[in-house]
């Protein structure tokens, strides 16, 4: 397990700053597109960087995901990037001993991660933290189906442009989980700049459904995709 948890050097502080990275232009789309982050974010071109394709899987003997999701949501953003559900204190997993806290979930389409190079039409990446600024994101990915009871939730008070808005009814975390609980892992990063490695991605094995009217929504507030293209192994395995 030692491999999958790697020392971050964010701080969850920082973390939370840095997941949105407001302080330089970037995006998916024109002279922002993911191809120009490196110009401004050294560490989108370093060696562990996440999407990845998952595939060539290695045994791991992966220790089990302890969930303990009670919060509710409190607060979804679109920060012109994503649309992000925030959480106060109150909702952990536990992996190999280490707890880390879910500070938010926020989502992608299509899917930034891929399996055996599909393209899934949407994910959701619950973003967690330890207390000594670990970092350990869940993907989940989204077949078209029955919409999700979660997102639904989250999107019913979307605000369509940049800005705030506090749930009324609160999205709960445990509402974007499959019901297996068997999972990829790989070492990797943040998908947004400024792209910090060491990063712990768990990728849930069983998909989730979505309604095409609920990914429709998403990508017409994002005024498109917003998935970064998978980048190269490099050498890193994919363990299940």
């Amino acid at each position: 397990m030692k491999k999958l948890l790697l020392s971050a050097t964010l701080g969850t502080a920082t973390l939370l700053t840095t997941l949105t990275a407001q302080a330089a232009e970037w995006g998916y789309h024109g002279d922002h597109s993911p191809e120009h982050w490196g110009e401004q974010f050294e560490a989108c071109n370093g060696a562990k960087q996440s999407p990845v394709n998952l595939a060539d899987f290695v045994d791991g003997n992966l220790p089990a995901i302890q969930f303990d999701y009670q919060v509710a949501g409190e607060q979804v953003i679109n920060n012109g990037h994503t649309v992000q559900v925030n959480f106060a204190p109150g909702n952990a997993i536990e992996v190999a001993g280490t707890t880390f806290e879910l500070k938010q979930f926020h989502f992608h389409s299509p899917s930034e991660n891929t399996l055996a190079g599909r393209l899934f039409p949407m994910e959701a990446h619950l973003v967690h933290a330890s207390a000594e600024g670990e970092l350990a994101v869940i993907g989940v990915f989204f077949d078209f189906g029955d919409a999700n009871p979660a997102i639904a939730k989250a999107w019913a008070q979307m605000p369509e442009e940049d800005g705030k808005a506090t749930l009324v009814i609160g999205a709960m975390a445990d509402a974007l989980l499959p019901e297996s609980r068997d999972y990829y892992a790989f070492d990797g990063s943040l998908t947004t700049p400024p792209c910090s490695e060491g990063v712990n991605w768990m990728v849930m094995k069983d998909t989730l459904t979505v309604s095409e009217a609920q990914v429709k929504q998403l990508l017409a507030a994002m005024g498109g995709h917003n998935n970064r293209p998978v980048q190269p192994l490099n050498g890193r395995v994919v363990s299940q």
